[in-house]
Formats: C-alpha cells, structure tokens, sequence
C-alpha cells in the first residue's frame, strides 16, 4: 500500500512516514460492547511469524498504520522477542526500535499498547505517549514494574509465564492446567495490587504458548469464563501459536506460521463468545470480520 493512500499521511517529504496530527485518542475511548482488536506490531529481527520485517523504522510505522486503518482498536508494539529460545535485547535498544514507532503512532490517532517486559522501558513508552503496557515476564518480572504501574495508572496486562524465554518451555508441566494457572495469576494479582496497583488497571492473560504446550492451551481456551471470575478483563493472544499450527500439521509437519491465520480467526471466536476483552493478532481484518459475526449472531 502506498503512505500516500494511507489517511494521516502526506506526500513523501522526508525519509520517514509524515503524518499529519490528528485528534489523540485515549484509553477510555475503547469501544466496550465488543470484543477488541489488539493488533501485533513487531519492531524485532526474531519474531517467530514476521521477524525482521518491520525491524526499520520506516517499515514498523507504515505496518502500524495499516493496522490501524483495517480497524485495530490498539496496536502492540514490541521491539523484543518473547518466542521460547528468544534472544534477549538490551532495553536502550529496544527503547531505539520503538519509541519514535509509538510517537508516530499516537500521533495518527492509534491507541499503543507497548509489549515490554522492562520497567525502564515501560516508563519510557508511557513518556512518548503508549496508552497500555503489556508485559509477559509472569512470575519473573522486573522488580520495580509494579511501583510504576501504580505511579502511572496506566492499564497493565499482567500475563502468565512460568520461567523467561530461555528456559520456559520446560516449566511447561502441570496436573491442571487451567487451575494451576488461575491459581499462580490470581497470586501474582494479588501482588501486583498489594504494590499499589489499583485493581481496574489489570488487564489477565493466561498467557497461551508460554510454559505451555498444546493441550494445556487448549485447557486455557476452554477455560476463559474462569479468569473472568476473577474480577478483571481477560485478553487472549492465540495468533499464529504453535499449537494451532500442529492441528493443522500435514505429513506430521505443523502449519508454517503464516498459515495459521484461518485458525487463529476460529480461536478469535470461541474467545469472543466467552466474553474475552480483547484478543491479539496478526490478522486484523478478518479478526474484526469474525467478531462482526460474534456479534450479529448474539443480537438474533
């Protein structure tokens, strides 16, 4: 797609995407009579669906606003892997990847959501204008991250995850998946607030594909009224994961990534006829297709 052809922007005056500023929205001016779109942006070089392809500024903000022109209701912008084996980043590059793609996209009118797992970044994406931080560290996050949530008031995703990238995969082991998992976020919750962090600012995921395999996501699926019932907002992140792709595995090979996204819109379904607040995804225009279905469906 051209920038030209893309609203917010303007002729090509500059190296960079030139968006002309628009009215800023805020967290609060969320759509709350349906399930939302939360779509991926990765400023990374590893991702497991599109590393590298949006590593350049230039890139990462044009697939931003293509994001954000095809209906995503916020827009998660990463500059670090969180796939198991991933590679850590120093958080002074990270802040270097995302903190203009933030700038800009605010500045287009997106609600940013800012995928970190550092405090310092963190404080630094709510400075450039990030409305949500989405943080997947669990059970090992950085200390300080509370103080800071707490400080800010922003809304703060508080996901589950056994162990960091490196070593997640083998902490995958659970009698009850489901219960096990309610049980360490719902603990974890209760330190976040005990820290100062007002309850209406947590946001539960119960953070499929990390520490865990397949039929434990599947468990968590099944089980999403759950979380629910413990007094918050829940968003689901399914898109393009492992285990959809060994459902669809052909020749015992599981789905390339990028052929995950039919099923990834069947989970975005079952999530939204369970009440999910939001789900994140790749693909944005048919997430929101989906949920228009959702939708018409539970007004006949």
């Amino acid at each position: 797609m051209s920038l030209g052809a893309i609203p917010g922007t303007g002729p090509a005056t500059s190296p960079l995407t030139v968006i002309r500023k628009i009215k800023q929205k805020t967290f609060a001016d969320l759509p709350t009579d349906r399930t939302l779109v939360m779509g991926i942006l990765n400023v990374t070089e590893d991702s497991f669906s599109d590393g590298g392809a949006y590593l350049q500024r230039e890139a990462a903000i044009a697939q931003g606003l293509k994001l954000l022109y095809a209906g995503a209701d916020i827009i998660d912008v990463g500059g670090e892997s969180t796939r198991p084996g991933a590679v850590a980043v120093d958080p002074v590059l990270e802040q270097e990847r995302i903190l203009p793609v933030i700038e800009a996209l605010v500045k287009a009118g997106a609600v940013v959501s800012v995928d970190t797992m550092h405090v310092d970044t963190a404080r630094a994406a709510i400075a450039a204008g990030a409305h949500l931080i989405n943080d997947v560290s669990g059970l090992t996050y950085e200390a300080g991250m509370p103080e800071l949530i707490a400080q800010t008031g922003v809304p703060y995703v508080l996901m589950h995850r056994r162990g960091t990238a490196q070593n997640m995969v083998t902490k995958a082991d659970y009698q009850d998946a489901a219960a096990e998992v309610l049980a360490e976020l719902r603990a974890l919750r209760d330190d976040f607030v005990a820290r100062g962090v007002a309850p209406e600012q947590i946001i539960l995921d119960p953070g499929l594909g990390f520490a865990k395999d397949a039929a434990h996501n599947w468990a968590l699926l099944k089980n999403l009224k759950a979380f629910e019932d413990l007094g918050h907002r829940v968003l689901v992140g399914t898109s393009r994961k492992r285990f959809l792709g060994e459902v669809l595995a052909e020749g015992g090979a599981a789905r390339e990534p990028l052929g995950r996204d039919a099923a990834t819109l069947a989970t975005t379904v079952l999530a939204a006829a369970d009440g999910a607040w939001a789900v994140r995804v790749h693909d944005v225009q048919g997430s929101r297709d989906a949920l228009k279905v959702v939708k018409a469906h539970g007004s006949h």
